[in-house]
C-alpha cells in the first residue's frame, strides 16, 4: 500500500501530478500552517515574456498562524482574471482548443468558492480526470494525525496501513527515516531529473510550470512526458 501526502498547491507541476498517480492513496495535507509566497495560491504559466505568476488573492492579514484549510480567499475576481491570462497565452497551443471548455467551465465554478483548498482540490479532480489519474484522495485532518512535523506525517501512513510512503526529494530535510523504519514504512523518493522537453512555447524551455501548459501543448500525450514512480 504505497501513499503519498503532500500540501495542495494551485494546479501544481507535472511533477505532483506523478506523484498522486504512483501513489495509491494521496492525502492532501491541509490542516497545517499556511505558508506565504508559496505555491499553495499561486503557480507559473509560459509567456512572450518569460514565466508569468497567477495568484490567488487570499486573507492573510492577522491570520498568521491559519491552516491551508482555515484560508479564505479574498473574492472571486480572481478567477476571470486567471482565464483571461491563460486563453491569450496559451490561444495557440496545439490542444487548446480542445481543452478550453473544460477549464472555461472550470474557473467559472471556481469563482464561486470561498475557501483556497476548495479551489486546489477543484483543479487537482479536474487535471487527474483528464489525465486518467483513478488515485483515491483524501484529506489529512480525516485521519487526525498526531504528533508534529514527521511524526505527523508516520501517523497518517500508519492509520492508512500503508508501508510505502511515497514523496519529493524536499521531504529528506524533514522526514525522521529511522522512526519510519522502526514502524516498517518504507520511504520512496521520486526523482524529478530528466525528464523530456516537449512542444512548449517561447524558450528556453521550462519543467517548472502548472501542469496546464503540458497538457494544452500535449493534449492526449500528456503521460508520455511525465513519469512513473
Amino acid at each position: 500500500m504505497k501513499i503519498a501526502i503532500q500540501q495542495s498547491d494551485y494546479i501544481p507541476w507535472k511533477g505532483y501530478f506523478d506523484i498522486i498517480r504512483g501513489a495509491d492513496e494521496f492525502v492532501i495535507y491541509d490542516d497545517v500552517q499556511y505558508t506565504r509566497r508559496d505555491w499553495r495560491n499561486r503557480n507559473c504559466i509560459k509567456s512572450p515574456n518569460g514565466l508569468l505568476w497567477l495568484t490567488i488573492p487570499v486573507k492573510v492579514k492577522g491570520r498568521y498562524l491559519q491552516q491551508i484549510n482555515e484560508t479564505e480567499v479574498v473574492s472571486g475576481r480572481w478567477a476571470e482574471k486567471h482565464w483571461k491570462t491563460i486563453s491569450l497565452n496559451y490561444s495557440g497551443a496545439k490542444y487548446f482548443e480542445e481543452y478550453e471548455p473544460l477549464f472555461r467551465e472550470a474557473y467559472r465554478e471556481a469563482a464561486e468558492m470561498k475557501m483556497l483548498a476548495g479551489v486546489n482540490l477543484h483543479f487537482l479532480k479536474l487535471v487527474s480526470k483528464i489525465l486518467g489519474i483513478n488515485t483515491r484522495l483524501t484529506r489529512s485532518e480525516d485521519y487526525n494525525p498526531a504528533g508534529r512535523g514527521s511524526e505527523r506525517i508516520l501517523s497518517i501512513c500508519l492509520k492508512a496501513r500503508a508501508n510505502v510512503h511515497l514523496t519529493g526529494p524536499s521531504a529528506l530535510n524533514y522526514i525522521d527515516k529511522p522512526a519510519f523504519r522502526k514502524a516498517g514504512v518504507k520511504i520512496s523518493i521520486a526523482d524529478y531529473s530528466d525528464y523530456p522537453e516537449y512542444p512548449q512555447p517561447w524558450p528556453p524551455f521550462s519543467h517548472n510550470v502548472s501542469i496546464i501548459d503540458l497538457i494544452f501543448c500535449t493534449g492526449k500525450d500528456a503521460l508520455k512526458f511525465m513519469k512513473r514512480f
